[in-house]
Parts: structure tokens; C-alpha cells; sequence
């Protein structure tokens, strides 16, 4: 008999999520019926794609795994050739029913393909092999830094870096690294674009340019402190319904939502994100095989700083890099990768005791 493999708990939660997206996106899209339509859909899909992943036993992952990175690698090069441009940054692919961007699918393919690296030998990791999946790390990152975008270079970088220090790299490697990286930064700092360098900048001074590369922060900043401790509710902030806090419907969303819901509301938001976390790392520490472990590890956990990098951001303390508020932000290609790697959490969960690589 044919059992329907499904995590219910994480399942619960991250549906709960969605409708927590879609209330808040009602509010920050102007009450758009087409826009809350476009993102229902979209919710739709990516919970298919998630329930036929968690179908995929975790061998056919292992398998797949050098196949799904060729493909984003091909890919991403042709976006850097003939990808289409929108608000100055080349990085998406025209499908012709759809756009598609091919540095979504490098967040599941690049920790899939740096934990193949490093479990085809007996970990902790030889220096040949951190060496090769540190180039399978580096070759994606530079492309889409490419493009440019430096929040998902960002998120790619840490998931595969999740990884090598799951696998058991050594300590005094892993702070040899910590310390080349920051020398490196004020190097690196040279490189970035010019409106990259200048919201840097802006995270020291916001009010510096307040109605130029500051704004943003300003009233991001404005709309959060106002919602106090229980909000101003549903439908009523002043700074989302008079539009003053800019992509208040995909970046800047959880302004909406502090300003409307309060303390209280960011706590209970911040619980459920913890919560779908914690449930991850608990498939990964009760997962057999090296492979799985690390793979559920790194998509936890990377799903966690994609929320700490988004409240940061938006909160004035990190620098704005353009990272979505995970399943509540308006965006399809964004929800379906998550979606996609909840799928394979499913799956490993489901299939934890078949593999022993």
C-alpha cells in the first residue's frame, strides 16, 4: 500500500505562514484582489512542488544532486548572456509563460552539491576535498554577484559554508577563515557597485540622505516603531496604507506587519519561524547518513538567516541587500525553492533510516 509522505507539524506551520502572507499582503497591497490571486496560486504551486519532493527517496537527492548544479551553472551563464534585465540587475530567464530566476535553484543545488562533494570520502573532510567544494561554492557565488545581487550571493555563501562546518571542519580552519574574510572586506568593499557601497553607508547614517538612499530605512524604521506593543491592526498603519514605506509588498513587508501587529505580533511571527527551524534541525539530528544530516542542517538553518537578514535589513541593522521575509513576501520563484527544500526535509525525514553513505 502507497503511504503519502508528509511532515505534519512542519506542514501545519508552514501553512499557517501562508495565511499569515496573505492577511498581511491585503493590507500592504492596497487591498488588490489580483495581487493576493497572483500569490495564492503561487502558494498553490510551491505546496505541490513541496509534496512531491517529500515523495523523492534521499538517494535519488544523492544522485541528482551534480545534475540539478550543472543545469543552475548553465543557466546562470545565460542569464549573464541573453537574461533579462529589470530594475538595473540581469537575472532572470524568459521561459515565455514565465520568468524565471536561475539563482533561486543555486539555493538548493549548491548545498546539495558541496554536501555530494564532501560525503563521497569519510568525513571530517580532506583538504582535497574542502578545496573542490569550496570551488563549487565560489563558481555560482561570482556569477550571481554578476548580475548584480549581492543578497542572494549572500544566502548561497552561507548555505554552502553550513554545510563545511556540519561536516566537521576543523576549528582553527574555520576561524583562519573568519579572520582572512574580515581582512578581505575592506578590499571587497572596493568592488561593489556604487548604490551597493552607498547602503552600507546608509546602515551607519540613514539620515544622511533621508530622501534619497536613507529613505527606505527611515520609514521602515518610523513604521516599526509605531506599531508599540500590540499595533495599530489590521488595515490601520498610517505609514503602509499611506504608502510611505517603499516595496511594502515583497522586501519591506514585515514593516507592515510590526506597524499593524506590534511586539506582540513580531514575537508570535518569530516563534513560528523558530518553531518550522527547530523542526528542521530536529530531522537533521535524528537523520542517519551524512548526506541527508547535512543537506536538512543547512536548509534549516539557512532558513532562519534568511528571516535574520530580512528584520535586520528592515529594522536599520544590516545593510539592505534585497532578501524577501521567507513565504510571507510577495514572490513566486522565491516561495517555490523554500517550498522545494521543506519538500526534501519531508523526504529525509520520511526516509531516514535507508541511506548510509
Amino acid at each position: 500500500m502507497l503511504r503519502f509522505k508528509i511532515d505534519i507539524p512542519l506542514t501545519v506551520c508552514l501553512l499557517i505562514l501562508c495565511m499569515v502572507s496573505l492577511l498581511i499582503l491585503w493590507s500592504a497591497g492596497a487591498e488588490n484582489p489580483r495581487l493576493l490571486m497572483n500569490q495564492a496560486i503561487r502558494m498553490g504551486v510551491a505546496v505541490v512542488v513541496m509534496l512531491a519532493i517529500a515523495q523523492v527517496r534521499p538517494e535519488t537527492l544523492f544522485r541528482v544532486a551534480p545534475v540539478l548544479f550543472g543545469i543552475g551553472l548553465i543557466m546562470l551563464v545565460l542569464v549573464l548572456v541573453v537574461g533579462h534585465t529589470g530594475k538595473g540587475a540581469q537575472r532572470w530567464l524568459n521561459l515565455g509563460l514565465v520568468r524565471f530566476q536561475p539563482s533561486e535553484l543555486m539555493k538548493i543545488a549548491v548545498p546539495m552539491m558541496v554536501a555530494w562533494v564532501l560525503t563521497r570520502k569519510s568525513l571530517p573532510p580532506s583538504n582535497g576535498n574542502m578545496i573542490i567544494a569550496a570551488m563549487v561554492l565560489a563558481a555560482p557565488a561570482a556569477l550571481i554577484l554578476k548580475q548584480p545581487d549581492l543578497g542572494t550571493t549572500i544566502l548561497i555563501l552561507m548555505s554552502g559554508a553550513l554545510i563545511i562546518f556540519l561536516s566537521g571542519f576543523a576549528w582553527k580552519y574555520i576561524a583562519s577563515i573568519f579572520v582572512m574574510t574580515a581582512v578581505a572586506i575592506p578590499i571587497l568593499y572596493q568592488f561593489l557597485h556604487e548604490y551597493q557601497q552607498r547602503r552600507i553607508q546608509t546602515l551607519f547614517d540613514p539620515w544622511s540622505d533621508p530622501l534619497g538612499a536613507g529613505y527606505h530605512i527611515i520609514q521602515s524604521m518610523i513604521a516599526i516603531g509605531s506599531g508599540g506593543a500590540q499595533g495599530k491592526g489590521w488595515l490601520d498603519g498610517s505609514q503602509s496604507q499611506l504608502e510611505f514605506i517603499p516595496e511594502r509588498h515583497t522586501d519591506f513587508i514585515f514593516s507592515v506587519f510590526a506597524e499593524e501587529q506590534g511586539f506582540i505580533g513580531f514575537i508570535l511571527l518569530l516563534l513560528l519561524y523558530i518553531i518550522i527551524t527547530a523542526r528542521g534541525l530536529y530531522i537533521a539530528y535524528y537523520t542517519k547518513d551524512t548526506f541527508s544530516r547535512l543537506i536538512a542542517g543547512s536548509l534549516s538553518m539557512t532558513f532562519f538567516f534568511y528571516v535574520f537578514v530580512n528584520i535586520g535589513m528592515v529594522s536599520g541593522m544590516l545593510p539592505v541587500v534585497g532578501v524577501p521575509l521567507p513565504l510571507v513576501s510577495y514572490g513566486g520563484t522565491s516561495m517555490v525553492t523554500l517550498m522545494a527544500g521543506f519538500g526534501i526535509l519531508m523526504s529525509i525525514h520520511h526516509h531516514r533510516s535507508l541511506m548510509s553513505h
